[in-house]
């Protein structure tokens, strides 16, 4: 969490859009700058406008982050860069510009670092979607206070006040990763067990379930005619204990249920997440819901 976090804060909005600056992605990367931009300019053709562009002197000097994204963003008005006479004018890469960098970089960290970097990018556009109304009135009342302690803690106050929930949401067509993303959040959720409830599961539901925290054990109830077999199982056990596949043929629907106090009512199977419109919805009345599901098994 500290690390998306740490990312979220290198995120700047020029022109805009979100973007990451050159010299911030070379060192989450590991590499020199010059190196990272020398790889992009060996596969320039990979990277058009939208994926990347270079700033002009006036946004370089002065960049501002991103102040409706985190806490931490809110204790400062205006963020300043000191280029420390650099020769060039730093890029900026947008969302696209940094999946497509793990192509160019080549190697498994980058891999990992990008698919880090697109998560921050990701959370950041789903709270801003979800608070948008918030942050008007926010910075409504910002214009209103002075830089004291007693100030800012009065807008920390107002932020909780106003703290949203996740409990439904929409999924267009296409939003494959979004919808990924948001599932991992919740199998993350769980500390003791998982119940899913899929009829139509694969491997790639089980390679979602390998995001579960370590000691969560997984139980999914799917139709007999399921692709998994029992050495997939096996396999699973031997790396991420414990995962129980139960046959059933009296579902229609998808449930994940988490610690048996949690139950999301899910309009898709995991393994099509994305690829055509569908909604999820936490229900409320959770351990009757969650029992009368059980019961129907």
């Amino acid at each position: 969490m500290n690390d998306l976090l740490n990312i979220e804060n290198k995120i700047l909005v020029i022109k805009g859009q979100q973007v990451m600056l050159d010299r911030d992605l070379a060192e989450l990367y590991g590499v020199e700058t010059k190196v990272l931009n020398q790889a992009v300019k060996r596969n320039i053709e990979r990277f058009p406008d939208r994926f990347m562009f270079q700033l002009n002197k006036d946004e370089a000097e002065s960049c501002s982050r991103s102040q409706i994204v985190t806490l931490e963003n809110l204790k400062s008005q205006i963020v300043t860069s000191s280029w420390g006479g650099r020769r060039k004018l730093p890029y900026a890469f947008t969302e696209q510009g940094v999946a497509m960098l793990a192509s160019v970089l080549k190697s498994p960290t980058a891999i990992q670092i990008s698919i880090k970097i697109i998560d921050a990018f990701v959370a950041m556009r789903r709270f801003l979607l979800n608070n948008t109304k918030i942050f008007t009135e926010i910075d409504s009342i910002k214009h209103h206070l002075i830089e004291s302690d007693e100030r800012i803690d009065t807008l920390f106050t107002l932020m909780d006040r106003y703290k949203i929930e996740d409990k439904q949401g929409v999924f267009v067509q296409g939003q494959i990763y979004d919808a990924y993303t948001k599932f991992q959040e919740l199998i993350q959720k769980a500390q003791k067990e998982i119940i899913l409830i899929d009829n139509y599961i694969d491997l790639t539901v089980l390679d979602q379930l390998t995001a579960k925290n370590a000691g969560v054990d997984v139980i999914v109830y799917t139709q007999h005619k399921t692709p998994i077999k029992k050495l997939d199982i096996v396999k699973f056990n031997a790396q991420y204990p414990t995962l129980k596949i139960k046959h059933t043929n009296t579902m229609h629907d998808r449930f994940l249920i988490l610690d048996n106090s949690e139950i999301y009512h899910i309009g898709a199977s995991l393994k099509d997440l994305g690829k055509k419109c569908f909604g999820f919805t936490r229900l409320e009345d959770a351990h009757l819901m969650i029992k009368t599901v059980l019961g129907a098994l």
